[in-house]
């Protein structure tokens, strides 16, 4: 069985897979060489052989393997790979689009981004994201039986944290550098404007935030996939996992069962991503308020207002509730700066974790998708008032 041309068609078509999502972010490590090698028609035929090759390999390691449940388990690995890699084609596509559809807003927003990146400080936090996903599920959380619950919000919230301080941190440094060192001057007269300038430093730079988030938000998935088995409850299969295996019953069982499990971890990977792309909008509103203010206020004084800003728009729905009817100044204040700073409270997903009882997915979806807008919009909004105040300032 394990040569048989159909296992050795199906481990070929998993290879395949692979080898086609290494595409796009091998082609962006070096264009020219990459343009030069596919010219080659010995390329082309060493990475036939390979696939080729690989699918003969993985069918005959898997039937090797034969026990279901070990063949599911050693899919995992292969699906976070995949994850990984799709991961880096998105910023390749993105990045791709940006420069066909804005070339000089996009030149500036890729430099900002590798700028970013190259930063000791990107990697720090990311190294500090690691070490605390590592240990997390370790810690005793005394929670009687909901330790699961608590490594979830506490993985969201310090991926969303750690992804904050960089972009904070870094839209400080760059901007406010580059104006006061005048180094902005030589990039107006290239011409690039005022407005592809502010726009492009915000875009570039919250790419790399979310290259962060990416990376932390793979490792995360990880501790999501291995915190029940240290436990030993393991996670519930999915739904479609036993009707999948039905519907495919003609695919050799140990490919199907090993391609089942990539879908698991994949799963797992899409049941997380709400709590991602909550962190994520409130990096982006927060980022937006950064670059604004680096237009005008030094570094450490922007830091100084982001972290009021961040402390007073999760505080400022907690002073109203506890100050209404008792303290009218402060419920006044309480009120004004909930109607003028971000809420923050609608990017926290802790509560729904919490609940024993999930909402309905499509009224679920409907709140995602009404934050992720009030996030556009807020920053939309933060970036026009950065704009107004960039139009006047003096750079010479």
């Amino acid at each position: 069985m394990a040569f048989s041309p159909l296992a050795i068609l199906c481990g070929a078509a998993l290879c395949l897979l692979q080898f086609l999502a290494a595409l796009p972010w091998l082609a962006a490590l070096d264009v020219e060489g990459f343009k030069t090698y596919l010219r080659r028609p010995a390329a082309w035929a060493w990475a036939g052989a390979g696939v080729i090759g690989g699918g003969v390999l993985l069918s005959v390691v898997l039937n090797i393997i034969g026990d279901r449940e070990r063949v599911l388990y050693w899919g995992r690995p292969y699906g976070a790979i995949l994850h990984a890699q799709l991961l880096l084609d998105l910023f390749v596509a993105v990045l791709a689009v940006v420069l066909l559809v804005w070339p000089k807003g996009g030149a500036v927003a890729l430099a900002a981004f590798r700028e970013g990146i190259r930063q000791p400080m990107f990697w720090l936090l990311v190294v500090v994201g690691v070490v605390f996903m590592i240990i997390s599920p370790f810690l005793p959380y005394f929670t009687f039986g909901e330790d699961y619950k608590m490594v979830q919000e506490l993985g969201y919230n310090v991926i969303m944290l750690l992804a904050v301080v960089f972009a904070v941190l870094a839209a400080s440094m760059s901007i406010s550098e580059e104006i006061e060192g005048r180094t902005a001057i030589t990039l107006m007269s290239k011409p690039v404007s005022r407005r592809q300038f502010l726009l492009g430093k915000y875009l570039g730079t919250l790419l790399a935030a979310l290259l962060m988030t990416g990376i932390l938000g793979w490792c995360f998935v990880i501790v999501l996939w291995f915190k029940p088995w240290f436990d030993n409850e393991p996670l519930p299969a999915p739904a479609w996992l036993e009707p999948a295996r039905q519907q495919y019953a003609a695919v050799p069982e140990t490919l199907l069962n090993f391609a089942l499990g990539g879908g698991e971890w994949l799963n797992l990977v899409g049941s997380s991503l709400p709590g991602l792309l909550l962190g994520f909008c409130q990096v982006m509103v927060l980022l937006a308020i950064a670059v604004a203010l680096a237009t005008r206020l030094p570094m450490v004084v922007n830091l100084v207002t982001c972290l009021v800003i961040f402390f007073l728009g999760h505080l400022s729905p907690v002073l109203v509730q506890v100050s209404e009817g008792k303290y009218r100044l402060v419920s006044f204040m309480a009120q004004f700066f909930g109607a003028l700073l971000p809420g923050l409270e609608f990017f926290d997903l802790g509560t729904l974790i919490a609940r024993d009882v999930q909402p309905p997915p499509q009224a679920f979806h409907a709140y995602l998708g009404s934050v992720a807008l009030y996030a556009v919009l807020y920053s939309a909004i933060a970036l026009l008032f950065g704009l107004i105040l960039f139009e006047d300032r003096d750079l010479a």
